[in-house]
């Protein structure tokens, strides 16, 4: 069994750098077929796009927070938590709605003022002749997929699925716990610092654009508000709905992601990692679509852990009996279980169940 999943995993990386070169090729490409001549820079936007512009930096500046908040009253408004959203649960995810917000900026700011051009000094817009398009196929992929493998190990490695628990310990799906992340998990966000590399090396205006659409993306996943039933529902929009489910994550599939169990054959806690895209869990073999949504969500082993826990362990710990971030517990225990096939696509990676 070890032998089979080093080998898949040897593969899945093989294929991930595959992917990654793709639009360096498609660049080179690009600039050897038109003689080598740089005919727009991204440093400032294709003229058809430039309308887009103001949109997407206020969208990136205040709009997507007014859109959670907003997305947010709507689903209360509607009862979609049906009093799930009390107590611990309400500190929890308001701490992990703030506080990011607050500490990560200078975090950040640092690494890309200070970090980068003592790193990497005199590149500063050395990738300015990147055509547009290219510089989005780019970051892209190199976001999106770099997430899906930190988002994917943090559920394999049981050392790391504490730091990521947290995201999964709410028993309700929806914009309040959108963002319900431990602190370190996302200090340590991979794809953050290397998309801010990217934009130090003039990618900018791309990464803007990306970064607007991957958001708007992950919060319609997470929203209680099911916006891809219709697509199951009616006939004629189903063949729109392949595609949907393939290529970006759909609250169908990212909340089968979230369920408590993967008994039911709905429930795929151990797959359907992927964040703005789906497709890399279609090529990876850990995609399940079934286009229905589970019946419950969290993790059956939740205890309802201190606000403090969750968002700062291991700097601090639980003091509920039993919990996995209490002192003195080294590993959260996995154990395998079978699955029944579904409704998918691609093949079936063995999901472990949570203890």
């Amino acid at each position: 069994m070890a032998i089979v999943q080093k080998e898949k995993l040897t593969r899945d990386l093989t294929i991930s750098f595959f992917i990654y070169s793709l639009p360096v090729l498609a660049i080179y490409l690009y600039f050897k077929l038109t003689g080598g001549a740089v005919s727009e820079s991204h440093l400032t936007l294709p003229s058809w796009l430039e309308f887009a512009q103001p949109v997407f930096a206020n969208i990136r500046s205040w709009g997507l927070i007014v859109f959670t908040i907003v997305l947010g009253i709507v689903e209360f408004a509607a009862g979609l938590y049906d009093d799930d959203w009390t107590g611990e649960e309400r500190k929890i995810d308001i701490v992990c709605f703030l506080a990011p917000k607050l500490l990560l900026p200078p975090v950040i700011a640092f690494f890309s003022l200070t970090a980068l051009p003592y790193l990497l000094p005199n590149a500063a817009n050395s990738l300015s002749w990147v055509p547009f398009w290219g510089g989005f196929f780019l970051i892209a992929i190199a976001d999106d997929l770099t997430q899906y493998w930190y988002h994917r190990l943090h559920h394999q490695v049981p050392f790391l699925w504490r730091f990521h628990r947290t995201h999964h310990s709410a028993p309700y799906m929806g914009m309040a716990m959108a963002s319900r992340q431990n602190f370190i998990y996302t200090v340590f966000f991979s794809q953050i610092y290397l998309t801010a590399t990217l934009t130090y090396l003039g990618l900018g205006l791309p990464a803007l654009f990306v970064l607007v659409i991957k958001s708007i993306i992950t919060l319609g996943a997470h929203s209680s508000i099911a916006w891809d039933k219709p697509f199951y529902k009616y006939k004629v929009l189903h063949p729109i709905a392949w595609v949907l489910e393939r290529l970006i994550s759909t609250p169908a599939t990212h909340h089968a992601h979230h369920a408590d169990t993967s008994g039911d054959g709905v429930g795929h806690f151990k797959g359907n990692f992927g964040n703005m895209f789906f497709i890399w869990d279609m090529i990876f073999g850990t995609g399940l679509i079934t286009r229905k949504f589970p019946e419950s969500y969290g993790t059956k082993s939740y205890k309802q852990e201190e606000w403090y826990a969750q968002f700062l362990w291991p700097i601090f710990k639980s003091k509920k009996e039993g919990s996995s971030l209490a002192e003195g517990v080294l590993a959260f225990p996995l154990k395998a279980k079978p699955v029944e096939n579904t409704v998918q696509t691609e093949e079936q990676t063995p999901v472990l169940e949570q203890a």
